[in-house]
Order: structure tokens, then sequence, then C-alpha cells
């Protein structure tokens, strides 16, 4: 197949009905990407990308806060509403309990930096008899192979080593698409992501190359390398450097005073940690690897670009732009691979956000008495976002309360007997005229002179 028919660019229509004639377009997206050394020298992988501070920050933070938040599976109900499927074999699997062996939380914990680091996650689905899941066991993304079989169906090959199963070291095992739950991340054909560490290994092979330099400026005693010069001949030279090192090498020796013998003399030959901007690299190593991961510098302990006007915003922006693209993969992931076709159009996954969007107390506060005024929350409502006890229902903790200052615009001066026109209602403009009939058989002037003389 020539270059061009493998971008889809060959003689078969965009809307054919069979699958491109491509035969690897499931492998890896990111393979150009793979692993390996960095321009600046050193490898990078998965595990050596967590030695990076700023990295294992990353990777937690985003893991963590995945894993923490309340993962519930819900019904529609005929009224357009919405209840939790607690009767569902999967609420259990999704809200407490994956696997005999794992929580919830580690389990998202587990897939998230799988995720993160090979932007792909797996889970083995374990069905039983009547196609209901019994658990999901997490697969190592870097032992997963995806292929298509000659009727275009996928499938995965998980390459199972020694300490995944006693007694079967290097053992392949054949899945069904439907026995994997897979979440791809970012990629280039939509079914495989690539590895943000592969794609972004010189950044970080430079971080790793500064904390390299750092540690060992450090052990030679945080002094710049430099050249001894003997006015002789040394017979053994090496004797020389190892005893110059012993005695001043290591941070334990800084400043310590150098005794040179025999005329010999010490020349630096390299810049000073100052002029090579050791300490900017850093910062800089930081704010790439944030931009990477998409995450703001505070939340990972860097602090300097964050103010007390903008943290709250920060904040916020984290949920919107960080989390949430991630939820929606879990949430559609699950909805594809978890839920039969049958119950796509009647359960649905979500994960509950409203903990990281809460404000401070006052602003809560205000909140909550907009909602309560305008009658869209009850008090029940509020008491259980703020973790509180409910009221009895027939004290009213499930009633809704209006304001009664606020009215539609045509009813505005109906509670005063008027209409929009200005005028009273038939009933009342009925009762008037009878009044003014009464008033003109009995003058209010005769009514008073009378009411003064039965007074007298």
């Amino acid at each position: 197949m020539g270059f061009l028919e493998r971008l889809g660019f060959g003689n078969k229509p965009r809307d054919a009905p069979k699958l491109p004639d491509i035969q690897d377009n499931v492998h890896d997206s990111g393979q150009m990407f793979v692993f390996g050394k960095a321009e600046s020298g050193e490898r990078v992988d998965e595990k050596s990308s967590l030695q990076i501070a700023t990295v294992y920050a990353c990777v937690r933070l985003l893991a963590e806060t995945v894993a923490s938040l309340p993962l519930h599976l819900y019904r529609y109900k005929e009224d357009d509403g919405k209840e939790k499927a607690v009767d569902h074999p999967l609420y259990r699997i999704l809200y407490r309990q994956p696997n005999p062996e794992m929580t919830s939380f580690s389990f998202r914990e587990c897939m998230m930096t799988h995720l993160l680091l090979w932007g792909n996650a797996y889970a083995q689905i374990v069905r039983d008899g009547r196609n209901e899941i019994l658990g999901l066991y997490p697969l190592i993304p870097q032992n997963v192979e995806i292929d298509r079989d000659e009727h275009g169906e996928i499938f995965y090959i998980y390459h199972a080593y020694e300490d995944d199963k006693a007694g079967e070291t290097g053992k392949d095992y054949y899945f069904k698409r439907e026995e994997v739950l897979h979440i791809p991340g970012l990629g280039f054909n939509g079914l495989v992501g690539f590895s943000p560490i592969g794609m972004m290994k010189n950044a970080l092979g430079s971080a790793i190359a500064v904390e390299k330099y750092g540690s060992a400026f450090f052990r030679n005693g945080a002094q710049p390398s430099g050249v001894l010069e003997h006015p002789g001949v040394l017979k053994s030279p090496e004797k020389v450097r190892d005893a110059w090192d012993a005695t001043y090498g290591g941070s334990s020796n800084v400043h310590k005073v150098a005794v040179l013998e025999e005329g010999m003399t010490y020349k630096a030959i390299s810049l000073p940690p100052e002029d090579s901007q050791f300490l900017e690299t850093r910062k800089f190593s930081v704010e790439e690897i944030c931009r990477i991961f998409r995450v703001p510098p505070h939340l990972v302990q860097s602090l300097e670009h964050a103010t007390f006007s903008n943290i709250e915003h920060q904040g916020i922006d984290f949920v919107q732009h960080s989390i949430t693209p991630w939820l929606i993969r879990w949430e559609q992931a699950i909805v594809k691979d978890l839920l039969l076709e049958d119950e796509q159009d009647v359960y649905f996954p979500k994960f509950n956000v409203d903990g990281l969007l809460r404000g401070d107390y006052q602003s809560r506060m205000n909140g909550y008495a907009v909602a309560f005024s305008n009658g869209f929350m009850s008090p029940n409502e509020i008491r259980r976002l703020e973790n509180m006890d409910p009221i009895p229902a027939e004290a009213g903790g499930d009633d809704y309360y209006l304001n009664g200052s606020y009215t539609k615009l045509k009813d505005a001066g109906s509670a005063y007997g008027v209409n929009t026109e200005g005028t009273p209602p038939k009933k009342e403009a009925e009762e008037t005229e009878e009044e003014s009939d009464s008033d003109r058989e009995n003058p209010p002037s005769e009514n008073r002179r009378e009411g003064r003389r039965d007074f007298q």
C-alpha cells in the first residue's frame, strides 16, 4: 500500500461501508514518539519521568482528583428526571469496589496513572453467564497490543509476564473488544492514544539533565570542576585526583580550605551555576511540565504567579479545562464498553464535581439564599450539600418557597385589583357603579348633616 493510500487518499470513497484497507490502523498511534533517549542524552520512559518532581506531582494530582470524585450510575425517569440505579450490578462496581482486591479509588487512580503516562488505560472485564459485569482488573498498557482480525474486528493481546500470573511467564492472552474497558487519550486515529511522556521526551529529558547536573554540582562540593597543574611530571595522576576528590568532594566539604603542595595550582574551567542560569532553567522546567499536563502551577506548589485574587478562579479553571475532559473520556468509555447496547439509552454514569467548585463559606451561603428565595432549591437540598441532617418533611424540609414580591409582567397590579390597562376588573367595576348610584340617591353632604342631627 502506498503512502497516500495509508493517509486515506486512495480510490475508495470517504463513505465506503467497508473498513479501509489498513492493517496497522489500530496499532499505537504514537509509535513515532516512542520512549528512548532524548536530545539531551537522557533516557526517558514512564518510570524515569516519574522521578521528576513536577511530573510526579502532576500525575498524582490528576489521578487522585479523578479517583476522589463520586462516580454514580443513573437511570433516566419517565418525567425527564434521573435517579441513582443502585439496583444495577455496575453501580457497586463503579462506586464502591471494581474487584475484590481494589477499592474504587485505587482502581481509578491506577487507571488514570496509566492514562497520563502511556496515553491509554485498559481493564479486563469479567462477566457472568447473564452478561452482567462481575469485576474490572487493570492491565499494564505497555503489555497490551491491539489488532484486527480477518473480519475487521478489534481484539486485544496481553503479553503477560511472570508477575502477572504464577507459572505462566510470557504467555499471551487474547481478549475480544467487549472484554476490555479501553480509555484512550489523545491520538491520531481516535482508537489508540499516544503517550504524553513519549511525545514530550525532549522536554522531560532536559529536566532530567538539569536534575543530574544539580546533583553532580553538590556532590562535587558545590564547586566547579577544574584542573590541578603540577610543575613537574606525576607518576600517578590518578592517585592525586582520587585524593583530591576524597578530601574536597561532597557537600560536607564545601568551603573547606585546600592545601596544595609541590607548587601545584588549581584552575576552574567550567561556568558557575549562576552563569548557566541553573535556577531559571529549573523554574522553566516546572512551567513546561505543567503545560504538558495542563495543570495550574500553583497546584504543584509553584506559587510564583499566584495571587489571592486569582487563586480561586485558577481552581475553577482547573476543573473546567483540566479535569472535565478526562471525566468525559471516562464516562463515554463506560457507556461504550460496560453498558449493553439496550442499556445505553436508559443508564448513564456521572462524576460529581460540585465539591471542587465549592467557594468559600460566605459565597456558598449567598448562593443558597438566592436559590432558596427563588424556589429552585429546598432546605433539605441545601443541607445535603453542606453534609447536614435533613429537616423532617412534615416540618417543610422538602418544600419549595418563593419570594412573594415576584410576579409576571402581565399580572402586574393584579394584587391591587387593577389589570395592566389600569382599569378595575369587571366585577369590581359593577360594584363601583352600584356605589355611585347610592351616592346619587344619598348625597354625602345630606348624610353628614343627618349624622350631625342624630349626634345632637
